[in-house]
């Protein structure tokens, strides 16, 4: 991960921007707050990772409450919902 300050990522946005294409770049502040510059297509997959680990999380949560039925493999029960 690349490191800068903002006065030096003003500077130099286009290769910045470049890099991060790459890999992420973190820009620091002298105050001590960070923040990191990511391309987009990076950012939508850490969305998804997380929406993806949060139901995981939703599902484990309801197997620990018992909020689940038991599923069964039988093709004639599963027809039965189509049927009038």
């Amino acid at each position: 991960m690349q490191n800068t300050n903002p006065k030096q990522f003003r500077a130099e946005l286009k290769d910045y921007l470049e890099m991060a294409s790459k890999e992420p770049v973190r820009i620091s502040r002298r105050s001590g707050d960070h923040f990191i510059l990511l391309n987009e297509q990076e950012y939508a997959r850490l969305q998804n990772e997380i929406s993806s680990l949060q139901r995981r999380i939703v599902s484990m949560t309801d197997i620990l409450h018992g909020k689940t039925q038991e599923w069964t493999n039988d093709a004639e029960s599963r027809l039965n919902r189509f049927r009038k």
